[in-house]
């Protein structure tokens, strides 16, 4: 059986989940995700576990916050005047929102509080600061 390495078209069905056991994303009812192994199309650290694998192969592994959506960083959240967004934008805590940066560069942020004077935006993964766990397996190599 082919080994998954660098360049090998993978797919994959996969359950992801938080360390409380909450589910936040699972292929199950989908097709399988498939992806170039070592392409950078996936997280970091779920690329090197599944480097080796073969079709058929199930694991179980553990992906630090560093290898999956990075840390979280507290300079990424930008508290801006409530005036200065658009009366249309819905403002409800957890909304993605996207916003421009001065060289024209798009940045999803998620809104995090909402006040009558002001917003807090946050532009780090939803996943960030969190290590996440993987149920994977293999359906096909490439």
């Amino acid at each position: 059986m082919t080994q998954a390495t660098a360049g090998h078209t993978v797919r994959i069905h996969y359950t992801g989940t938080l360390q409380d056991g909450s589910v936040f994303d699972s292929s199950e009812g989908r097709d399988p995700l498939e992806f170039q192994l070592g392409a950078g199309q996936i997280i970091p650290g779920l690329d090197q576990a599944i480097d080796g694998m073969t079709a058929g192969e199930q694991k179980t592994v553990t992906i630090p916050a560093a290898e999956a959506y990075g840390d979280y960083q507290a300079e990424a959240k930008q508290t801006v005047p409530r005036d200065q967004i658009p009366a249309d934008i819905p403002l409800d805590v957890g909304t993605m929102l996207q916003m421009q940066t001065p060289d024209g560069r798009a940045v999803p942020v998620q809104v995090a509080d909402v006040t009558e004077e002001a917003v807090t935006l946050d532009a780090n993964h939803p996943l960030a600061g969190k290590d996440l766990t993987f149920e994977v397996e293999i359906v096909s190599v490439g």
